[in-house]
């Protein structure tokens, strides 16, 4: 199928989002807290706080805007990458504005990489920064550039400075559709056979904030304000049920090279990199 490339460049108009703590635990919910989060998951105390993975949560309407222009079947939609900037903590009620545009469309051959990159503010306070990269499947071939190289890759041979080991549950994509995104792909099992797909598949950004809340507890002493940024790049598919094992090198005094694997052996986050402060 053709992408309209004429996008790139393209301002996306801006989205605003009004959210209030039940959504910042829902989403917490969503990418498997525990109860022994519970400053993730409770309002009491000026809570909850706030995963710097809610980001892509409060700016997603930009992608979703971002996919309407283009008229792509969301059968055909995967996310490809995803990065967050926290520029200050997110609060846990708050109306934020999104500006976003359309920086790239790139040739993967199988498909197109199309990037979209978002500011977000509250009352015109920047908050945080995203960049949302969909893979279209079937809408490459166009003879477009590759796009950005991989951001990091883990040392080879080298043990983690943490290990993290979860199992998300068997509902775990249903509960994360609470979140706004709602491509049938993550709930239909006959439509994800349609896409290709045994059976519905996790949300990218659902591993994404796995892997994120396993980087606070690892390397935050569980304040997610100390997770200053997460880049990563979806590499696998993972079900509902599959067990999460996340890694990080330290690669920098601040700067972590994190991967996640499955029980099955398959990479499904890697080159990325998380930010912490100290």
């Amino acid at each position: 199928m053709p992408i309209d490339l004429s996008l790139i460049g393209a301002n996306i108009a801006e989205v605003s989002h009004t959210y209030t703590w039940r959504d910042v635990v829902i989403y917490a919910l969503g990418v498997g807290a525990k109860a022994r989060e519970l400053d993730l998951l409770y309002e009491g105390a000026g809570g909850p706080r706030v995963l710097p993975t809610f980001a892509a949560v409060a700016s997603f309407g930009i992608l979703a805007r971002t996919a309407a222009r283009l008229g792509v079947n969301l059968l055909r939609v995967v996310h490809g990458e995803q990065s967050v900037h926290v520029q200050r903590p997110i609060p846990p009620n708050a109306t934020l504005a999104t500006t976003g545009k359309v920086t790239g469309i790139y040739d993967k051959g199988s498909g197109a990489l199309v990037v979209i990159e978002g500011t977000t503010c509250d009352r015109g306070e920047p908050v945080f920064d995203t960049v949302f990269s969909i893979f279209v499947r079937g809408a490459g071939g166009f003879g477009g550039e590759r796009g950005p190289k991989p951001i990091a890759s883990a040392p080879a041979g080298e043990p983690p400075a943490f290990e993290w080991v979860e199992q998300t549950s068997t509902e775990q994509h249903l509960l994360y559709r609470l979140n706004g995104d709602t491509n049938p792909i993550h709930a239909s099992p006959e439509l994800a056979r349609v896409a290709g797909f045994e059976r519905p598949i996790l949300h990218g950004l659902c591993t994404y904030g796995h892997a994120a809340r396993a980087i606070v507890q690892s390397l935050c002493g569980g304040d997610p304000a100390r997770l200053r940024s997460f880049s990563s790049r979806f590499t696998g598919i993972v079900f509902p049920g599959d067990t999460l094992t996340t890694r990080g090198w330290q690669v920098a005094p601040d700067r972590y090279a994190v991967s996640v694997v499955t029980q099955r052996g398959a990479t499904v986050i890697d080159n990325s990199v998380a930010i912490v402060d100290a």
